[in-house]
């Protein structure tokens, strides 16, 4: 199936590894030119480098710490004046520390808002009214089954999630008669660069080696793996299509089926 994609433009923050990188990659072998921020320059412009040079499409590398409201509007502002259009943009920086209340610090809450929540609130109030005046619009929201799969040890992803997916739907009713449409991808476990440091926090909480914590999210999962980042960036490109514009206000988890309830007795045992 042709996605219609091919001339597209798109903006996709945390895109220098894992689920953004796989994310710009997808998008630019379906022919679209991509700008994409994080905020190690050093692995942004690798990357960038990388996917260019692989399918010959512009990929623009622009440093930004979007916990910053100032790098959130120069993102998008170098973003739309190197693209000459913004039609998508995916959110998708950020992370949230895992652990129990018990040992959540201030720190640990102010982050898991500050970034995955508050960093989507920013790029959004900057980049709507772009796709306003330019007649419409897509945007993609990666926010995580947290929040629609409650989990104790992932408790602050979870609430930061669940913000994400409010911000969501609520938008997707005010701006839909901009023409523009918005839709949440929730992904469960993802084989990441960042997938072994939460292995290692598990492992430390709940006093398991690391290999014991590694299989806890297989064991919650009906087909025992967890996903590949090329199976959430091909949702995303889906979804991002043309053909997929009338889809609004709907979040999709992508997440093998988790059980959630699964890992929380596991841990339990222990």
């Amino acid at each position: 199936m042709d996605l219609q994609l091919k001339g597209k433009t798109a903006l996709v923050t945390g895109g220098s590894e894992g689920i953004g990188k796989g994310i710009a990659r997808v998008f630019a072998q379906e022919g679209m030119d991509v700008a994409i921020c994080a905020r190690r320059k050093d692995a942004l412009e690798a990357a960038a480098a990388e996917i260019a040079k692989a399918t010959g499409r512009k990929i623009f590398a622009i440093p930004a710490d979007l916990t910053k409201d100032e790098d959130a509007r120069n993102f998008v502002a170098k973003g739309h004046e190197a693209l000459g259009r913004v039609d998508i943009m995916v959110n998708n920086a950020g992370s949230a520390p895992g652990g129990v209340i018990e040992n959540l610090s201030e720190a640990d809450w102010a982050q898991a808002l500050q970034l995955k929540f508050m960093g989507y609130v920013r790029c959004l109030r900057y980049v709507l009214p772009i796709m306003v005046k330019q007649g419409g619009g897509r945007v993609v929201n990666l926010i995580g089954n947290d929040g629609v799969k409650p989990s104790y040890w992932e408790i602050a992803p979870g609430a930061a999630n669940a913000a994400g997916q409010n911000l969501t739907i609520s938008l997707a009713g005010q701006y839909g008669k901009h023409n523009i449409s918005f839709c949440a991808v929730n992904p469960g476990p993802v084989r990441t660069e960042r997938w072994s440091g939460l292995v290692k926090a598990m492992s430390r909480d709940m006093k398991l080696s690391y290999e014991e914590a590694d299989k806890l999210a297989p064991a919650s999962i009906p087909m025992g793996r967890i996903a590949e980042v090329e199976e959430v960036a091909n949702l995303v490109a889906m979804l991002a299509s043309p053909l997929m514009h009338f889809v609004n206000g709907t979040m999709i988890e992508i997440d093998g089926g988790q059980e959630k309830a699964l890992m929380d007795r596991a841990r339990d045992k222990r």
